[in-house]
């Protein structure tokens, strides 16, 4: 494989030989199995304050965005302010999940071990650095992304769906966001990633990726779905 500093590599044995210049996953839903429980826990506690919410409905209205986005479609869904513990009761369950750690996607974990160590990669979140650093930490997966975590929360000004993080995260490779493939599975995520210009990867793998899943991201630009990461391995091979 050709990387972009014009060096022909022979990979050993076992690595993909990937067709693109660099990677750039997305994290919550990605790699970390965090969007089932995050919906989860905003589920239990709407419904436990007088607003019945399934896991799907806050998967399906929640999902993927940050900030005052985020805060706003809850409080659209639910008709009125947000509860006055609500922000409490967010950043307790935050420190406890840094502290206990979440499982990866299925296959995450492996599918990184297997890219060329020299093939640029990174991660472009809504979520803040430290819970992204902390939960790679956990998985085991830092040393593959130092220095190139990037948050829509303080890396640019637009987060997502707007593109700026994607575009933001190739620059900073060095590599034309055009020879770079994204894998996203938020439908947030992807209407940015698509908007990149980039190669994306619709992914499907995650317990919050429930039926329909598939169809919602193929509506907003996406090509190509993996519902696993044996799946990714093969199109970006």
């Amino acid at each position: 494989m050709r990387f972009d500093d014009g060096i022909e590599r022979q990979q050993p044995p076992g690595l993909l030989a990937p067709r693109f210049d660099a990677i750039i996953f997305d994290f919550d839903g990605v790699l970390l199995e965090s969007e089932y429980v995050g919906n989860k826990q905003i589920a239990d506690y709407l419904t436990a304050h007088g607003h019945p919410t399934s896991v799907e409905e806050s998967m399906n209205h929640f999902m993927g965005l940050s900030g005052a986005d985020f805060l706003g479609a809850i409080e659209r869904w639910i008709g009125r302010a947000l509860p006055d513990d609500f922000h409490d009761e967010r950043r307790a369950e935050d420190e406890r999940v840094l502290s206990e750690g979440i499982e990866a996607v299925a296959g995450a974990v492996d599918f990184i071990g297997r890219l060329p160590p020299e093939l640029p990669k990174a991660v472009a979140s809504s979520s803040a650095p430290r819970w992204i650093e902390t939960h790679l930490g956990h998985l085991g997966l830092a040393h593959h992304f130092y220095g190139r975590v990037f948050s829509g929360a303080e890396h640019v000004a637009r987060g997502k769906p707007a593109p700026d993080i994607y575009l933001h995260a190739a620059a900073a490779m060095g590599v034309p966001i055009g020879r770079t493939v994204i894998i996203e599975d938020s439908p947030v995520g992807v209407t940015g990633a698509v908007a990149s210009g980039a190669e994306v990867i619709g992914l499907c793998a995650g317990r919050h990726c429930m039926p329909g899943h598939e169809e919602r991201l193929r509506t907003l630009g996406v090509h190509h779905i993996a519902r696993d990461f044996d799946e990714v391995a093969a199109l970006i091979s």
